[in-house]
């Protein structure tokens, strides 16, 4: 429960309210080991601490990154960190993103928003063994250009092979990409349902359109991966804020097979 000090090595503005921060352990060691799809909860000094997903390579762990959107005192006093300033970091905690159980299948990354900085590290991993598994899809939506999350990374991710499909809410004259919400990105897309794993983060609304698209297109419940990350507190499952049914988010998931929690997902109100 006690934080430990962390130093801001670099800030990265990835829109007006939103950037990326790399973070390192104070006393100058390694930070923690992490599995994708983990989290960690930071603390400002003051103001008080929240969960954020880790979202940089957990193939180079020295440089822990978080990205945070500023909707909150906690999240804005984070946002406002500059390079040098320190911070809390209790983690990582959760159950992360099975990408172990992907090897051999088509991997099919469905994020919306800000969703998409939980499934960065699954990319990243997916990229750094091509060889260990079969095609990458990434379908992205955004509710508009402006608000399009890694932009420049989704272009490198293309570029390395990944077949990347972004889309918006609402265009502009700028925007060459799809109109529209996620799930109409899924049928063009280039994967084996019988042998595909995947991974889905974003709001609950968008969710379960998408599952019902990944159903009709063959994939099974098995298969699916669902982050549920909402209203996470103590981290360690003593407080009861991230009841979900029987389970609690911090400590059995947030991230959990769509077969386990079919029920609550489809369920409103939960």
């Amino acid at each position: 429960m006690t934080p430990a000090l962390y130093r801001v090595d670099r800030v990265r503005r990835e829109m007006q309210d939103t950037c990326t921060l790399d973070l390192s352990p104070a006393n100058g060691g390694p930070g923690p080991a992490f599995l994708p799809g983990q989290f960690n909860m930071l603390y400002v000094f003051g103001v008080g601490e929240v969960p954020i997903s880790i979202s940089g390579d957990p193939t180079r762990p020295e440089s822990m990154a978080h990205t945070v959107r500023g909707v909150g005192s906690v999240t804005e006093a984070i946002a406002r960190l500059k390079k040098g300033e320190a911070l809390g970091v209790r983690g990582p905690f959760g159950q992360g993103w099975p990408v172990e159980k992907a090897a051999g299948k088509d991997v099919l990354i469905i994020a919306g928003g800000i969703g998409l900085a939980p499934l960065r590290p699954v990319i990243y991993s997916v990229l750094a063994s091509p060889e260990r598994f079969g095609r990458l899809i990434v379908l992205y939506g955004a509710r508009s250009p402006a608000e399009v999350l890694y932009a420049r990374e989704l272009a490198r991710w293309r570029r390395r092979g990944a077949q990347v499909s972004a889309t918006v809410d609402r265009s502009d004259d700028g925007w060459e990409g799809e109109v529209g919400v996620v799930t109409k990105l899924i049928p063009a897309a280039s994967f084996d349902p019988e042998n595909t794993a995947a991974f889905i983060c974003g709001p609950e609304i968008m969710m379960r359109f998408t599952l019902k698209e990944l159903e009709q297109a063959g994939v099974a419940d098995s298969s699916i991966y669902v982050s549920m990350e909402r209203n996470m507190k103590c981290a360690v499952g003593f407080c009861g804020h991230c009841q979900f049914g029987p389970t609690f988010l911090c400590k059995d998931g947030p991230v959990f097979p769509y077969d386990q929690v079919k029920s609550l997902l489809l369920t409103r109100e939960v």
